[in-house]
């Protein structure tokens, strides 16, 4: 599956709300390619803390780029741009995979990279915009964010991640839902800890946005999510802190105002990466164990509604013998 001398690289986008599961699907997606297959992963970061980043470098991707401390699709609109034709020069991969920050806009996503093939004549081509949604919260963070609509509105297919943690009519009601907002897009289950299988979406040649009268390049969404982040650092003499006490500080968090928290704690089995939820969370061990300056103990990024996530972070940080940065 190796590239032709002047084939056209294909670029797949990856959207979703805040804590979807799209890294999770993205890695899983690499165990189910060819070993020869070069995939390189373009990371948008919403806080400058690279936890995702750093689950990925740990993988077999052929590399990793990172876009840090903003979104993508209009804070940091041109960066995507700079950062695809660098990629194309320093690595020429089969395929880009874009993952976006939880409260991208795919529409301006797609219009750089439409402006890309034009001027590339095709050598950069839009594959594919997938939507990942969680099919546990989605309801709720729908109410709170029109993002999180126009992203499964605006979409090559829907992935349906964490089916698992619903009953039946609670996801026949999730897809019902889902074909008010789009009913003609394809909608494909996540296979649990297997992922998507790459041949559903790899290859779907995407019809979006071809004309640039179907683009509004509108920054006011962000406004919208409400999503703020924050860094929580320890101070020199904490002690490393115990899954118990971790499990204890996030239980307290309120899930309607806190939608992700992600970063790494140092324990005394060593340093973790730390990924939660709506609740759930999951702690990685890290082949890196610089992620921490020497006299820190945790470093974390909360996300959530404005107004009330600083609140919120700094009962966490209180809870871990940190302090908000």
């Amino acid at each position: 599956m190796a590239n032709e001398a002047h084939k056209s690289i294909p670029i797949t986008v990856f959207t979703g709300f805040l804590g979807a599961g799209k890294t999770s699907i993205i890695l899983s997606l690499l165990s189910r390619l060819p070993a020869d297959y070069k995939v390189v992963l373009l990371k948008n970061e919403f806080g400058d803390v690279q936890v995702d980043s750093q689950l990925a470098k740990q993988s077999s991707l052929a590399a990793v780029s990172e876009i840090l401390n903003g979104c993508m699709c209009c804070v940091l609109v041109g960066q995507m741009k700079t950062a695809l034709l660098e990629i194309r020069e320093n690595f020429r991969p089969d395929r880009i995979i874009i993952e976006c920050s939880g409260s991208a806009f795919p529409a301006t996503l797609a219009f750089q990279i439409r402006e890309l093939e034009r001027e590339t004549e095709a050598d950069l081509k839009l594959d594919a915009i997938l939507t990942v949604i969680d099919a546990e919260n989605f309801t709720g963070y729908e109410d709170t964010s029109p993002t999180a609509r126009m992203q499964a509105s605006y979409t090559d297919m829907i992935i349906i991640n964490k089916w698992e943690h619903v009953s039946e009519r609670q996801l026949d009601i999730l897809v019902d839902h889902l074909n008010t907002l789009n009913d003609l897009t394809p909608k494909i289950k996540c296979e649990d800890r297997n992922g998507v299988d790459p041949a559903l979406i790899f290859g779907l040649d995407s019809k979006l946005y071809l004309k640039k009268d179907e683009l509004t390049l509108d920054a006011s969404h962000h406004n919208e999510v409400q999503a703020v982040t924050f860094i929580a650092t320890s101070t020199p003499n904490s002690t490393l802190i115990t899954e118990g006490a971790l499990s204890t500080a996030l239980g307290k968090l309120s899930k309607e105002a806190v939608w992700r928290v992600k970063g790494f704690v140092r324990t005394q089995e060593g340093v973790r990466i730390l990924n939660w939820a709506f609740g759930r969370y999951e702690l990685t061990q890290s082949s890196n164990t610089e992620l921490l300056f020497e006299q820190e103990t945790v470093k974390l990024t909360v996300m959530g509604e404005r107004g009330e996530v600083k609140r919120e972070a700094r009962k966490l940080a209180e809870a871990l013998d940190a302090t908000l940065s």
